[in-house]
């Protein structure tokens, strides 16, 4: 190693020395900012868990990995499945989807496989939203770049309309996998009410009695209801008492 390398290593600092492999650290030029070194820190730590990629030769699709066994269970889990069979209908998804042309395009099927593991779905069902997702931005952005070359009014309404349409559906799925990986989780609700003197209030499920018979009940699925004991008056305002107004009297009184 040439006394330039070693000064590059040194430069380099320790992290990024234990982060990079030997051979990219001896090419480094120059010494790398605190924040760049978080930067590639953090790099090789998600390349460590994103899984494998794929390998297109021809018509042929593959795990690229050393051992396809430790290949097929890495790739399994960066799309939140232990199916083996669902695994190799997506594959073959994620193919069509990410080749523009007839034959197997690596950079795109392995672009649309990035969209999928970046979301780290944990099971099979956000795995397809996964694949969903990166069909509809495929196909947004196909529509943008028509939408930019457009030669007549009538493609640019086609196109336009089109865009705008992709864009609110990609919007919804975002919106529907937050509501499904939230689904589990309990929501509370804190409200500060304010009872006035002489007025009593309960919490729980209220039954009042409207005008005409029935009653009116909380679903026991809702929140628990506050409000005053049935039959309780309400505190109010006493009115004034008012001079008594004489009545008119009839002509022989």
């Amino acid at each position: 190693m040439s006394e330039r390398q070693k000064a590059g290593r040194r430069k380099a600092g320790t992290a990024v020395v234990a982060a990079l492999p030997s051979r990219e650290v001896e090419k480094l030029p120059y010494n790398p900012t605190p924040s760049e070194r978080e930067a590639v820190i953090a790099y090789f730590a998600a390349q460590a868990k994103k899984g494998p990629r794929l390998k297109v030769a021809g018509s042929s699709v593959k795990i690229d990995h050393p051992d396809p066994a430790f290949g097929l269970i890495a790739m399994l889990k960066a799309v939140g499945s232990t199916d083996r069979y669902f695994l190799e209908g997506l594959l073959q998804q994620l193919v069509s989807v990410g080749s523009p042309g007839s034959s197997p395009d690596e950079a795109g099927t392995n672009f649309a496989l990035a969209i999928v593991k970046g979301i780290e779905p944990r099971d099979q069902i956000e795995a397809m939203l996964a694949a969903q997702m990166g069909a509809v931005h495929n196909a947004t952005m196909t529509f943008a770049r028509r939408l930019a070359h457009v030669e007549t009014i009538q493609q640019q309404d086609s196109a336009q309309t089109a865009l705008n349409k992709l864009a609110r559906t990609f919007a919804a799925q975002v919106e529907a996998l937050k509501r499904y990986r939230s689904s589990g989780e309990q929501k509370m609700t804190v409200q500060h009410v304010h009872v006035a003197e002489g007025g009593q209030a309960i919490v729980g499920n209220v039954s009042t009695t409207t005008p005409g018979g029935g009653a009116i009940e909380k679903s026991e699925d809702q929140p628990h209801a506050l409000g005053y004991a049935p039959g309780i008056e309400m505190p109010r305002q006493i009115e004034e008492e008012r001079e008594a107004v004489p009545r008119a009297s009839g002509s022989g009184e």
